[in-house]
């Protein structure tokens, strides 16, 4: 019989030496790269390669050194970025509690980010709509509007509409072209009737007046937020159910009287490309459930084509829950409350791919009275109120 010779104690390999381990082990070649290349990089090709790099890569980047922290006044990365078009989501939110601090959901990497603080006044504001990277908050209580870039932190305060009856207000805000160097439009519906266009190209409100008397009374659907396609704004109304509708390029207001569905609540208003999405809670003796619907533009009526999985109903079972929408462009943050819980849910009209949000707050108690308002935008480093 073979007597085995006793073997030699395993000795402690370097961290490098288990990075190198793990790089082989997957197929890839690890190899150190010498730093002298490093210090002859050009640096215009550092701006190129950084403007090409996901939004959310650079905010860690920012904190690499203060040179790269300065990139967004440097005007090649700025022209750098332009020709890079950013087509991702992501999320501005703000909680209830915090009304000048705001924070970055990306749903790509599925992390949220501080944002850096913008100059905006003391007073509470709320991010009510967005277009090309730019986000409109509204102050309020007041009637000051807001653009800002929350990358750049540019801020430009507009000047106040000259409107008679202050009341409850709907914002819609959308390009008047690819980008805003062609300029925006802001679009005001007071629930009194009145309304108001500012176009940034002249700085002004234009076109002030009241909706047509077919239109009025007007009730207009708070929980859901003005949606744009193609220089048209579309509002969710109740009290008739329907649709609202207002083309910006030949300023005519028409309304769609188009029924719900029944035993439907929480109705918010969507869009995914060119089609009308709608989504509500479907509450059915105890249970509750999401479900999404698409309005057929032939018929006028409202085809349902996806509901949320049966395992996440589950958990609404027997508890009043209350849905709003977040963020809509495309891809839809929505909110799920109830006195047990607070749920975050992004919804992929697109590809029908409903994504629990992680929570950025540790506390279960503080989490489940957590109150968000937030838009959906798309990042840009270029663009400027």
């Amino acid at each position: 019989m073979r007597i085995l010779e006793p073997s030699k104690p395993p000795t402690k390999r370097t961290r490098k030496e288990c990075s190198r381990a793990n790089y082989i082990l997957s197929g890839i070649s690890f190899e150190i790269m010498d730093e002298n290349i490093w210090k002859e990089f050009p640096e215009d090709l550092f701006e190129s390669v950084i403007a090409r790099l996901p939004v959310d890569a650079f905010f860690r980047l920012r904190l690499v050194c203060q040179k790269w922290n300065m990139l967004l006044k440097s005007p090649s990365f700025s022209k750098e970025c332009a020709q890079k078009k950013q087509s991702q989501t992501c999320f501005y939110t703000m909680s209830h509690t915090n009304g000048r601090m705001g924070s970055i959901y990306d749903p790509s990497s599925k992390r949220w980010y501080n944002s850096i603080p913008c100059p905006l006044p003391k007073k509470r504001v709320l991010p009510v709509a967005s277009a090309g990277g730019l986000i409109c908050f509204l102050e309020t209580g007041e009637r000051n509007l807001y653009i800002c870039n929350p990358f750049t932190r540019s801020c430009k305060h507009l000047s106040p509409m000259p409107v008679g009856v202050m009341s409850r207000v709907s914002v819609g805000m959308t390009l008047n072209g690819l980008s805003t160097q062609s300029g925006y439009k802001i679009l005001l519906v007071f629930h009194s009737g009145e309304y108001g266009i500012y176009d940034s190209r002249n700085h002004s409100w234009n076109r002030p007046g009241y909706l047509p008397s077919t239109c009025l009374p007007l009730t207009l659907n708070r929980r859901s937020q003005a949606v744009c396609i193609d220089q048209t704004f579309y509002f969710m109304r109740h009290n008739p159910d329907g649709i609202l509708s207002y083309d910006v390029d030949n300023g005519v207001w028409k309304q769609f009287a188009i029924p719900a569905p029944q035993q439907l609540s929480d109705k918010i208003v969507a869009i995914c490309g060119r089609r009308i999405m709608l989504l509500g809670l479907l509450k059915k003796n105890a249970a509750t459930c999401i479900c999404v619907w698409e309005l057929q533009k032939m018929t006028l009526l409202w085809k349902e084509v996806d509901r949320m999985p049966n395992l996440w109903c589950l958990e609404f079972y027997g508890k009043q829950v209350t849905l709003s929408c977040l963020g809509n462009k495309g891809l839809l943050l929505l909110s799920l409350r109830s006195r047990q819980m607070n749920w975050l849910i992004t919804y992929d009209a697109r590809t029908r791919q409903w994504v629990k949000v992680p929570s950025f707050i540790r506390s279960e108690t503080k989490r489940r009275h957590l109150r968000l308002y937030a838009t959906g935008f798309e990042p840009s480093l270029t663009a400027k109120p």
